[in-house]
């Protein structure tokens, strides 16, 4: 077995493809129009040019086994057999089992989807119960592996690590109160040791076991717990040796006992958790654990002070006996490389580093301490003074509390009501609708220079008229555009305002086979123009019924982009917050009744640490609340949050002040509704009653029996009906059997 962990690797890479051929074959398989072989074939030509990148780059030591069809939680539900019984009495092959579980059936709803810690990436849920029958199921793992050795490449395994993977499983359906998968953590240690003696047995000689939960407050019991576990793990006779990643944040106390169980390797991520640097100084000299510093940020995609993080290599090399170099986490966060963007300005293009051009940040970092910090590459120029916009940083210190205050809700209520004249539990929608391969192809021309501007706003008028007739004819009570001028919620908005940089092929997975563009903050964020009072008001004048004005919250286009590192967050937001403010009033000055502003990321962005909590849900609020308090209280303002467990949140949704909001509840089977009553919540709610992200239908009487559960809790005027989320990734025909069965349900609800 080799000792040597290698002095430079990542903690995993990109698995979409530069193109995202992953995509477009899993999309082909889905529909039909290729068969299991031709999506392996994809696969394996992915997989092996990942590898083969890595290794020509230079890097020591390569994982393998991050890559996936759709989540690498659930290939780890996989590898230990945790395949809810509702699936497997479905008769499907191994892989339509596999994605059955991700996107659900006619038969069977999905697992649930949540967020990825403090990420954009969502993972699905397992579904753990005390008498889950656990096993051994590495062939995935194994597989992997086989191919990287037969291309030549020696490869590490990775894996999600037992108690990070049992932390964020949830009790399965009727388990007993007080029950936690977690309890289960020495049963799955156990299936561990078989899953690393088949790995030994294969020729693996290291593993990666990813704990990032522990990145977040965890209580003494648990840190015993994972101690424990890994004490045993280690205690494996035939086994790799055993790499613990860490990403997101400091490990805390969580690093002494990893180091105590005397794990082979540690990764640290010394981007986001710095202060695990101070906490290893004092515990003397660690010998016998390999130290796998991530100094290269996996989350963005600024380039590396590479000065900087060598001084921090340095330090940490007299700290312990043995050093690498890593990224801070995965860079599944970041785009493929930036060699495939023409477009962008040379003087930002310097400054970014994509995740082909971080493996060579990596590199370089590890070969510091033989060739010198003088091999690095030159540091970064200042930013420069066009990038700047002192209007807006003077209109911010102009701004006061009362600027962020509407009257109170009970007042606007009635005169909303009376503007308004909506019915009890009103429907709608969270605002797109299918994007359609005629948008996607008009845009295309467009870019393309066949198709004028003009001509362009003509196809979306087209479209937004049709979406306008299509929710007439179904009855929905308050009516969107379906934005089929966005190409994403918030790409759209960075390419219209100020500060902001598009990528032509900068994607990045976002779930499964979905993909977003992440836009660039790397300047003053101004609103040159209007961005959507057009597409509104056209459609208002369409319908007599109140049309929703659409927009992107100020947390959410931060999550959602590649955000500045040289002022704080909340200034950023506070500037993105204005232009939505100017957007606000332009609406309701046009005729637009009710303002959405969605801020689905607003869970995901929470520190993982409480102690930093606080501050920061001040400031995200304050720039919801700066957006959108501009306008009378007869506008209503809507807000929609979507797929991350809320309750943590509950103060800050109830003090973002927004007359309604949608929320994400049809695969967590309406839990928020329950925690909302308890926080004493008195304002609009609509909670999800179509998961969208299944392309299976509802059942009517499945939404009129989640009404009826959520009209238990909250008093019918207050409740609305609505999808989980936006339909863009649906199409027409199950959007409109969907629909159909909503209205019903609502109306049938409502005649109760």
């Amino acid at each position: 077995m080799s000792t040597t962990f290698g002095r430079s690797t990542v903690l995993g890479y990109p698995r979409i493809g530069p193109r995202r051929e992953l995509k477009r074959a899993v999309e082909d398989y889905w529909a039909g129009r290729i068969g299991e072989a031709d999506l392996h074939a994809t696969a394996a030509e992915l997989r092996e040019g990942v590898w083969r990148t890595l290794r020509d780059a230079g890097l020591d030591a390569i994982p393998s086994n991050t890559f996936s069809y759709y989540d690498q939680v659930l290939d780890t539900a996989v590898a230990v057999d945790a395949v809810p019984e509702r699936f497997r009495h479905l008769g499907l092959s191994a892989l339509d089992t596999y994605f059955a579980m991700a996107r659900g059936v006619d038969a069977e709803p999905a697992l649930e989807l949540t967020k990825w810690f403090a990420t954009n990436y969502h993972y699905l849920v397992p579904e753990i119960g005390p008498d889950t029958v656990l096993a051994a199921n590495p062939a995935k793992a194994l597989g992997e592996l086989a191919e990287a050795t037969e291309l030549g490449i020696t490869t590490r395994p990775v894996l999600v690590g037992p108690a990070t993977f049992l932390l964020l499983a949830k009790a399965t359906d009727g388990s007993p109160e007080g029950f936690r998968p977690f309890d289960r953590l020495e049963d799955l240690v156990e299936v561990y040791t078989e899953i690393l003696g088949a790995l030994a047995d294969a020729g693996a000689e290291w593993v990666q076991l990813d704990e990032p939960a522990f990145v977040a407050d965890r209580t003494p019991a648990e840190i015993d717990a994972l101690r424990a576990a890994y004490t045993r793990l280690v205690a494996v006779e035939r086994r790799p040796r055993i790499f613990v990643a860490s990403y997101f944040g400091a490990l805390d106390d969580a690093l002494p006992a990893l180091l105590d169980a005397r794990v082979d390797a540690l990764g640290l991520d010394l981007v986001a958790g710095s202060r695990d640097l101070d906490r290893l100084a004092g515990r003397g000299t660690v010998s016998g654990t390999t130290i796998v510093a991530g100094l290269v940020d996996g989350h963005n995609i600024w380039r590396t002070d590479l000065g900087a993080a060598s001084a921090i290599y340095a330090t940490l090399s007299g700290l312990a006996d043995d050093v690498a170099v890593s990224t801070s986490c995965s860079l599944l966060h970041v785009p493929v490389d930036l060699t495939a963007e023409t477009d962008l300005d040379p003087a930002l293009v310097e400054r970014l580093a994509f995740a082909r051009q971080k493996v060579d940040e990596v590199v370089a970092l590890s070969r510091v301490l033989t060739d010198g910090v003088g091999a690095l590459p030159s540091a970064l120029p200042p930013m420069p003074d066009a990038w700047r916009d002192q209007t807006v940083h003077a209109r911010l210190d102009a701004m006061r509390p009362e600027h962020s205050r509407r009257g109170a809700y009970t007042d606007r209520a009635a005169a909303q009501q009376e503007r308004l004249q909506l019915p009890p539990l009103p429907t709608t929608t969270i605002g797109s609708f299918p994007q359609t391969d005629a948008l996607r192809h008009a845009r295309a021309e467009v870019r393309a220079g066949r198709l004028d501007a003009a001509g362009y706003d003509e196809r979306m008028r087209a479209e937004i008229a049709d979406v306008i007739a299509l929710q007439e004819r179904l009855g929905l009570d308050v009516l969107v555009h379906g934005e089929p001028e966005r190409n994403d919620m918030v790409q759209y908005f960075g390419e219209q305002l100020g500060g902001f940089a598009a990528t032509v092929n900068g994607w990045v997975q976002s779930y499964g086979s979905r993909c977003v563009r992440p836009p660039i903050i790397y300047g003053d964020v101004t609103r040159p123009a209007a961005m959507t009072v057009a597409w509104s008001t056209y459609a208002q004048s369409l319908t007599s019924k109140p049309v929703k004005g659409m927009l992107t919250g100020p947390v959410t286009i931060l999550a959602w982009s590649f955000v500045r590192v040289d002022q704080p967050l909340a200034d950023t937001a506070n500037q993105v917050a204005l232009a939505l403010r100017d957007e606000c009033r332009d609406l309701e000055a046009a005729g637009i009744r009710i303002i959405q502003v969605d801020e689905p990321a607003l869970r995901e962005t929470l520190p993982l640490r409480r102690a930093d909590q606080k501050a920061y849900l001040d400031w995200a609020v304050g720039s919801f609340r700066l957006a959108t308090s501009g306008v009378a209280d007869s506008t209503q303002i809507h807000t929609h949050l979507c797929y991350s467990e809320f309750g943590e949140v509950l103060p800050a949704i109830d003090a973002l002040d927004a007359d309604v909001t949608s929320i994400e509840a049809s695969r967590s089977k309406m839990e928020i509704l329950d925690d909302l009553a308890a926080a004493g919540y008195s304002r609009g709610i609509g909670p999800g009653v179509w998961d969208i992200h299944s392309p299976r239908v509802p059942a009517q009487d499945e939404v009129t029996d989640a009404l009826r559960s959520a009209v238990s809790v909250v008093p019918a005027e207050r409740l609305w009906v609505n999808p989980d989320c936006g339909l863009k990734t649906r199409g027409y025909a199950e959007v409109e059997a969907s629909l159909e069965h909503l209205v019903a349900a609502a109306a049938e609800v409502r005649g109760s």
